[in-house]
């Protein structure tokens, strides 16, 4: 027979934890011996190692308690369910801990599919500021995470507009545009020539889909917006033109 204090120290709790799992009704409290002291035995040991592995496992104590008139069928399912439980918090975390990684890395939280990955490394070697770049790859990042059903199509969608050197040559120059005067005639140029184009690759079915596809992309857009003039201006023009 062992004090509270010898029975904590050999489990590995505290005496508190112990007093909170009598006063829960997970652990019977012992009679006291002629010298007023609790007196713990095997048993009592045996029992609060398996409500601290249980706890251990985040199992809710009210849960535990439930467990404690459990037949040992019950018992045994119930450990199944913890088990399943336990794996799938252990991928998730697994999973974090590959974003923290790659965050402390200097990578994108969430991985992107390799096309996409492929497909930046293209926008730099044709010419696109680093600026454009980074924008994409948020663009893409929040368009997969967001719509996986459609982003597969809008990004092969996009990926052979700029194989086409005509239409690559009005991202380039709306990517340059960042700097212009929001005034400049050249900015009313450009957006004519991107409607023109988008018309003329687009039915008007077709772009009905666009319109609905564009919400994400225009969270994005509108927080560049507001870092360039022209920029601005070119995105309500185009939107005005094409009516989104």
């Amino acid at each position: 027979m062992i004090t509270i204090g010898q029975l904590a120290g050999y489990v590995g709790v505290s005496i508190k934890t112990i007093r909170v799992y009598h006063s829960k009704g997970l652990l019977p409290e012992p009679p006291r011996d002629a010298s007023g002291y609790r007196r713990y035995g095997a048993n009592d040991a045996v029992e609060l190692i398996r409500i601290r592995t249980l706890a251990e496992a985040g199992v809710p104590l009210a849960r535990i308690r439930d467990l404690r008139s459990a037949t040992a069928e019950e018992f045994r399912q119930a450990l199944g369910e913890i088990d399943d439980e336990l794996t799938t918090r252990i991928r998730a975390l697994r999973a974090t801990q590959g974003r923290l990684r790659r965050l402390a890395a200097g990578e994108p939280a969430a991985p992107l599919p390799a096309g996409v990955g492929d497909h930046l490394e293209r926008l730099a070697r044709w010419g696109f500021t680093p600026r454009w770049v980074d924008l994409q790859r948020d663009l893409w990042l929040l368009v997969f995470v967001t719509h996986p059903d459609r982003a597969t199509a809008l990004f092969d969608d996009q990926a052979e507009i700029l194989a086409d050197p005509a239409l690559r040559q009005l991202f380039l120059a709306y990517d340059h545009a960042y700097d212009l005067d929001a005034g400049d005639p050249s900015v009313e140029e450009l957006a004519r020539r991107i409607v023109a184009a988008t018309r003329a690759r687009y039915g008007p079915e077709e772009l009905r889909e666009l319109q609905t596809a564009s919400e994400i992309p225009a969270l994005i857009q509108g927080s560049v917006n507001a870092s360039s003039p022209a920029w601005q201006r070119l995105d309500t023009l185009i939107r005005a033109q094409l009516g989104m």
